[in-house]
């Protein structure tokens, strides 16, 4: 067998992005600067990057979405450091950013569901793209926001990296804790569309994949 029809074959690696996607939440959860959003972008980048690593598209569709990455993310990077461009700036990156994790959940959702034996890499693939979807709903929530003039949730609640990204995976878990609601009828429609998002991922994906999952040692007997 080749070596190409051996990557094929394999169900990705997708450990790394595993451990970039928590750490990326840890650390904007634990830092509470402006540039910790510059940072993300980055970091979101990189997933794809990693996620396109293990994607089985073609060489076409893997330059583009290289292309993309390289001449989207100085220019989002700027966007979502400078206080220049403003809200209209930041809420462009915002979503920007949740194109980019749209693309590697795609990716990972494809690359995982194309193979009938599921590995421990499937699994921490299934988990990468449940991470990325509650990081692309948080940044479609900071876009709503920023192009809502600051405004998000009721009462006034403060809103930043932090909430956001709280917010959407509590939303996500169908947790629903209600210190945050969202305050507009956008928000409020994403909100629902990313809790009925999360229970058919969990429903079907995740818990096929658990319920099919053999170790090595099972399908050598």
């Amino acid at each position: 067998m080749s070596a190409e029809a051996s990557a094929r074959s394999e169900p990705g690696r997708y450990g790394a992005l595993l451990i970039l996607l928590i750490a990326s939440y840890l650390l904007s959860a634990f830092i509470e600067r402006h540039w910790i959003e510059a940072v993300q972008v980055v970091l979101f980048t990189v997933a794809v990057l990693l996620a396109l690593r293990s994607a089985s598209i073609s060489r076409r569709a893997v330059r583009l979405v290289v292309i993309a990455a390289v001449v989207g993310l100085p220019v989002m990077f700027f966007l979502s450091f400078s206080t220049l461009t403003g809200d209209v700036g930041s809420g462009i990156a915002d979503l920007w950013t949740a194109l980019v994790l749209l693309a590697a959940a795609v990716l990972i959702v494809r690359r995982v569901l194309s193979f009938g034996t599921v590995t421990l890499q499937s699994i921490y693939g299934a988990l990468s793209a449940y991470l990325v979807l509650g990081f692309m709903f948080a940044a479609v929530f900071a876009a709503i926001y920023h192009f809502y003039g600051d405004q998000f949730f009721v009462s006034g609640e403060p809103a930043n990296t932090q909430t956001f990204q709280y917010f959407s995976y509590t939303t996500l878990t169908t947790l629903g804790y209600g210190d945050f609601t969202a305050g507009y009828n956008s928000g409020r429609a994403v909100a629902v569309l990313e809790a009925l998002t999360g229970q058919v991922f969990l429903a079907t994906l995740v818990a096929r994949l658990v319920a099919a999952f053999r170790s090595p040692a099972d399908r050598q007997g």
